[in-house]
């Protein structure tokens, strides 16, 4: 076997492995925030300021963003209001439609690499805090 064909088996093994450690610590990720968040669901009888509150700093934590959780929160405020909802299990599915209409919002952003051809190409990898 060549050296090159070597070469690329054993990049190919190790971006497979690098990308499960990514998919798992994005799955412990959500699962953790979701946890949270049923669990802040099931302590509430009603929704109220402390319950807002409470979904601030879950959400926050999760790393969401300080802008985009306000965000979220005041048109989550304002849907309650709206809709009359008092049942802080009705609130869950709304967190959802909420958490969708902003990522959809933000899709117009390019996810194309940007190769200079001439000259230096940098790449800046972000990933979830433990992936390694």
């Amino acid at each position: 076997m060549s050296f090159f064909k070597k070469l690329k088996e054993k990049i190919t093994q190790q971006t497979d492995s690098v990308t499960e450690k990514f998919k798992d610590g994005l799955s412990k990720t959500r699962d953790n925030f979701s946890g949270k968040v049923n669990d802040l669901v099931a302590r509430y009888r009603k929704v109220d300021e402390d319950f807002f509150e409470e979904l601030e700093e879950i959400l926050i934590q999760a790393d969401v963003g300080f802008d985009t959780v306000m965000t979220l929160v005041e048109e989550l405020k304002m849907e309650v209001k709206r809709r009359n909802i008092q049942d802080p299990a009705e609130v869950h599915s709304v967190i959802s439609e909420k958490l969708i209409e902003i990522y959809e919002k933000g899709g117009n952003s390019s996810s194309a690499l940007n190769i200079q051809e001439e000259g230096l190409t940098v790449i800046l990898f972000v990933g979830v805090n433990g992936v390694g």
